[in-house]
């Protein structure tokens, strides 16, 4: 396999979790205008994006295969709690 194409492969694989990263992180800062977050909106897409690609390779290493909807659903679970414990949810839910 060719770095070119190794390259292709790698984003594609990414690419759900860097989606979805973005999404959270401008989706959040809609939703959520009175919740004061603990890092900035930068810092929460890239923080959704690496534990996304975590979540990723380890689905990949213990199912052996990619794109399976087990996967993307603990994506999105994995990669909500995340945005929600950077917006200190927690603490937001009570006020209305």
């Amino acid at each position: 396999m060719s770095a070119l194409t190794f390259l292709n492969h790698l984003l594609n694989l990414l690419a759900p979790a860097l989606f979805l990263a973005v999404l959270l992180a401008l989706g959040a800062r809609l939703a959520w205008r009175h919740a004061t977050p603990l890092v900035n909106l930068w810092e929460q897409m890239v923080l959704n994006s690496v534990v996304g690609a975590m979540v990723l390779g380890a689905a990949l290493a213990w199912w052996g295969r990619d794109g399976l909807l087990t996967t993307y659903g603990l994506l999105a679970l994995v990669m909500a709690s995340c945005q929600w414990l950077m917006l200190r949810g927690w603490r937001a839910s009570g006020q209305a």
